[in-house]
């Protein structure tokens, strides 16, 4: 009996380990306070019939994007290998295979939040819109062009996530150099006072603070010159201080009603009350510094955070703290009332101040008027699926050769 006591023992522990492992097994994959649970892509209302092709476009776009260059937390869910190795193989699918490849290539999981009771709260996340202004602009200041959109100032610099200074708040990701270390750059309010003298450098004039407004929440542009010619207007850098909704400050004072407020609605009604608006804006901490280039393919629009252009009605800003960027995302639901199809799916390539959590999404629309009514009337409780790439095969070993 004795003899045997050490295979005996060996066996328990086995057995410990197998229990343990199979405890980790089973043990849920989490993104902040959501759980992820698998879901057949099949399963889901509305995919059979989605464009995949167009999808498959936008998500070979991000995998264009320079790896090396996207500033993101190691922490982000996606690996980044496996989504290389399903960029790798995206490059040679013919399009009318696209919906194969994605069901090939990624395993589906709903995002939900285990601590709600009802099943549509559990499945429920937010999706907003946002799009491209286009706005009248001169490059000189002028009767009609007074508000300027000013250029990145020299003395602010990017903090790469986990390495901020100490003494600062952790989440800061712009601050100003001075010749004694970093600090909090200069707010609004502050800014708009003279705060940056002169390294407060226009790239360019609009019409009004309103318009400037737009331009720094929507974080891009066009502008059209007096002159005819069309330019892009793009983001180049914040402030880093904390993102306010002025739309939202405006319905909780009581200026306009929630019901039926629309982009032109709310920028009409601050150009109308410009003290008001003054104030209101100065609400809004957060600061946006542009560049100017030319508009050179008009179908696509700016780029978003993941570097590559932003593709209508594909591309989605997500919390680019949680995710990584190039992740597919099926919208679970309709995106307007008179949708004719359930769901659509997206990439991640863009992010925002307000785009927080892991069921929060804002859809790029487009450019122009008409991308901003849309954008203005997508505020919609919509479940999200996040498409996570399978693993990639390991390299074959030199002795399996």
């Amino acid at each position: 009996m004795a003899a045997s006591r050490p295979s005996f023992l060996a066996a328990i522990a086995a057995a410990a380990a197998l229990l343990v492992f199979s405890a980790q097994a089973a043990e849920p994959l989490r993104v902040g306070e959501a759980v992820l649970e698998p879901i057949a892509l099949t399963s889901l209302p509305g995919f059979e019939a989605e464009d995949h092709a167009a999808a498959l476009d936008t998500f070979r776009l991000t995998c264009n994007a320079p790896r090396a260059g996207l500033s993101q937390l190691a922490s982000v869910h996606g690996s980044m290998v496996d989504l290389t190795a399903a960029c790798d193989a995206a490059r040679t699918v013919p399009r009318e295979k696209a919906r194969a490849f994605f069901e090939s290539a990624f395993t589906a999981y709903r995002v939900t939040r285990p601590a709600r009771v009802i099943e549509s709260e559990r499945r429920a996340g937010f999706l907003t819109g946002y799009f491209e202004p286009e706005l009248a602009a001169s490059l000189v200041p002028g009767p009609g062009f007074t508000a300027a959109a000013l250029g990145r100032p020299d003395d602010l610099v990017a903090v790469e996530p986990g390495q901020t200074p100490p003494g600062l708040d952790p989440s800061l990701r712009f601050a100003r150099r001075t010749p004694t270390g970093l600090e909090p750059y200069p707010d609004r309010a502050a800014i708009e006072d003279g705060a940056l003298g002169d390294r407060a450098r226009p790239v360019l004039w609009l019409r009004d603070p309103v318009d400037l407004f737009v331009l720094q929440v929507q974080g891009s542009g066009r502008v059209r010159l007096p002159d005819g010619r069309s330019l892009r207007v793009r983001y180049d850098g914040k402030n880093g201080r904390p993102y306010s909704s002025v739309v939202k400050t405006i319905v909780t004072e009581g200026h306009l009603p929630l019901e039926g407020l629309t982009f032109a609605r709310w920028a009409g009604w601050l150009r109308a009350h410009p003290t008001e608006a003054r104030r209101l804006m100065r609400t809004n901490a957060a600061y946006v510094f542009f560049k100017v280039e030319e508009a050179t393919d008009v179908a696509l629009g700016p780029p978003g955070g993941a570097g590559v252009p932003l593709t209508p009605g594909r591309s989605l800003a997500v919390d680019a703290t949680l995710w990584r960027y190039g992740l597919p995302f099926w919208l679970d639901g309709q995106l307007s009332p008179d949708a004719g199809q359930n769901g659509r799916l997206v990439v991640a390539q863009d992010t925002g101040s307000a785009i927080v959590g892991p069921a929060r999404g804002d859809l790029y629309l487009g450019t122009g008027d008409a991308a901003g009514a849309a954008a203005g009337n997508l505020r919609h409780a919509i479940s999200f699926v996040v498409l996570l790439p399978k693993p990639a095969s390991p390299p074959a070993s030199a002795d399996a050769r």
